[in-house]
């Protein structure tokens, strides 16, 4: 599974920064993360994300409801572009996940 968070830097790009670099390294240090980054847009520089694969849907819901991550971690994320940011990875001839909202 793949998360992909994107952000907008705004007046503080280098808070930003250290904040999402914290983040990913709560995120990290979770059972089920695989790898992540935090990146910048080449074109916009206001424009960052940290992305962070996993190895199922479940692994990073658990991850998001550790106590550091509720802490430090969902007060950046909520900064967050407000759109879906989880996807599932497509690999040639894999079975996908069956179209319909995930709402409840």
């Amino acid at each position: 599974m793949l998360v992909v968070n994107r952000f907008r830097a705004g007046q503080d790009p280098a808070s930003l920064r250290a904040d999402l670099e914290l983040v990913h390294g709560l995120l990290a240090a979770q059972a089920g993360y695989v790898d992540g980054w935090v990146g910048r847009n080449v074109d916009d520089p206001d424009l960052w994300t940290l992305t962070t694969r996993w190895a199922n849907v479940g692994a990073y819901r658990r991850a998001l409801s550790t106590y550091d991550l509720k802490l430090h971690g969902v007060p950046v994320l909520s900064r967050a572009v407000d759109e879906p940011g989880a996807y599932e990875v497509v690999e040639p001839g894999g079975v996908l996940n069956v179209v319909e909202p995930r709402v409840t």
